[in-house]
């Protein structure tokens, strides 16, 4: 009886993975010469031990194979995360320059609060800039 598989992508490969496996081993030992009969000889044994040492490396194999392919996929996905992050940092070092102190405190306060600041923004006046008289 198999355990099921579930919807994990690593978990669905190391499932089939076994599955594979274990079909595999079957094949092997059946359609083996060895006779398990004849397992008092050290031959019969020994020959038995190769072929699960086989399957063994043939499973190890694969795996290896699917956690390095989850890997790469894994730090492409944490370059593309950084460069976000990094165009992120970017423009709210932009925006905090352009606000007005007036803005950034109505913001402050707004994030205090906890009030969403999502839906129509609030009316920005202009930033003179330095040096700029009213």
């Amino acid at each position: 009886m198999n355990p099921p598989c579930y919807a994990v992508a690593m978990d669905v490969g190391v499932c089939q993975l076994r599955s594979f496996s274990i079909s595999f081993l079957s094949s092997v030992l059946s359609s083996s010469s060895v006779s398990l009969e004849n397992s008092s000889s050290g031959a019969s044994v020994v020959a038995i031990d190769n072929k699960i040492e086989q399957a063994m490396d043939l499973v190890k194999s694969h795996l290896m194979y699917a956690v390095r392919e989850e890997v790469e996929v894994l730090k492409e996905q944490i370059k593309e995360l950084v460069e976000k992050n990094s165009q992120l940092e970017q423009e709210n070092t932009l925006l905090k320059n352009l606000a007005s102190p007036e803005q950034l405190a109505q913001f402050q306060a707004q994030v205090q609060s906890g009030s969403p600041t999502s839906g129509a923004p609030p009316a920005l006046t202009p930033n003179p800039g330095p040096g700029a008289t009213a």
